[in-house]
């Protein structure tokens, strides 16, 4: 992972240009990026420490807390339900099948606990989430830009509603859909994709590309054969390991453009992600962002902000705990 000292964080130059006018449609709340400055000026430095120190002793933090955070707010928006822990009663977004996978909720609780000292009641569980998002991002080498804050946290999670996730088998129409549904656009869904720039999957998630694709084809056309033989070799049928999988890029702790040169070279991991490049109204975007590594920050610094406005809440909460609706 390439490593910045936590003052890059802090006070690392912005890399977005306007992008601050951004509305969502989904949202009614103002968020402001200077929202804790009279109240907890400290936050953002708290919880960008606790984030550097956490991603320091676990190489896995950073590719979790920004899938978390996607995960987060395309359910009920960006209000913290994929942190509440299930109950008898209710079995929370944590625990749908999408999300069994998700890992490292205790960098948020640690950052949560920190923020309770220094200032009590204040701080909501959806702000840490967003902006620990933009910290993974920027120590692993990507762009920085200022979170807009101001989130409440909400008080309902539910697993069954995690079906409403973009799935990895998704076809670039469903895609373009599911984004659209929570006013984001077609550069925005590209842009977004190159999170997977970090990161590592199981099996599971694509090992339908591998055999028995279609009635034509064993494989899936779109890969790379050679990269199709390693995975196979990787999953094997059956498969008696179910942490098995392969990383979603050669430089998976490293946030650049190469996921994109991959898919140019027909090495996407996932079926949706691979379907970026074969549609006309996502092809020119991959060839752009895999081009050009500076243009590729600026959207996803761009859309990382706009998605942070979807679903935000003004009636909500701020939780004492982040696994717990007071």
């Amino acid at each position: 992972m390439a490593r910045f000292s936590p003052n890059t964080i802090f006070y690392g130059i912005i890399l977005v240009v306007s992008i601050f006018n951004v509305i969502v449609p989904q949202s009614n709340a103002t968020l402001n990026a200077h929202y804790y400055g009279e109240t907890c000026s400290q936050a953002e430095k708290i919880i960008s420490l606790t984030v550097y120190n956490a991603s320091i002793y676990d190489p896995k933090v950073p590719a979790r807390i920004l899938r978390m955070f996607f995960h987060d707010c395309f359910i009920r928006g960006c209000d913290a339900s994929v942190l509440v822990d299930s109950t008898a009663e209710n079995q929370a977004e944590k625990d749908g099948p999408p999300n069994i996978s998700l890992g490292s909720f205790y960098v948020i609780d640690q950052a949560k606990a920190k923020l309770e000292l220094a200032c009590p009641r204040t701080v909501s569980c959806a702000d840490i989430l967003a902006v620990a998002a933009r910290d993974v991002v920027a120590l692993s080498g990507g762009p920085y830009w200022n979170v807009l804050k101001g989130r409440k946290d909400g008080r309902v999670s539910k697993a069954s509603e995690t079906i409403n996730l973009p799935a990895p088998t998704f076809n670039i129409s469903q895609l373009i859909g599911s984004f659209a549904k929570r006013g984001l656009g077609i550069k925005d869904l590209v842009a977004l994709s190159g999170g997977h720039t970090l990161g590592f999957s199981h099996c599971s998630s694509f090992e339908a590309r591998l055999r028995n694709f279609s009635a034509l084809h064993d494989v899936d056309p779109s890969m790379n054969i050679e990269l199709a033989q390693n995975l196979r070799k990787k999953c094997p049928k059956p498969n008696k390991d179910p942490k098995a999988g392969d990383f979603l890029d050669s430089t998976s702790s490293a946030f650049d453009n190469n996921y994109y040169k991959r898919l140019i070279a027909g090495k996407g991991l996932f079926g949706s992600d691979q379907a970026l490049f074969g549609d006309y109204r996502t092809k020119w975007l991959v060839e752009s962002f895999a081009t050009d590594q500076s243009l590729f920050f600026r959207e996803f610094a761009a859309s990382m902000v706009k998605l942070g406005n979807v679903g935000v809440i003004e009636n909500g909460e701020v939780r004492l705990k982040c696994r717990v609706v007071n």
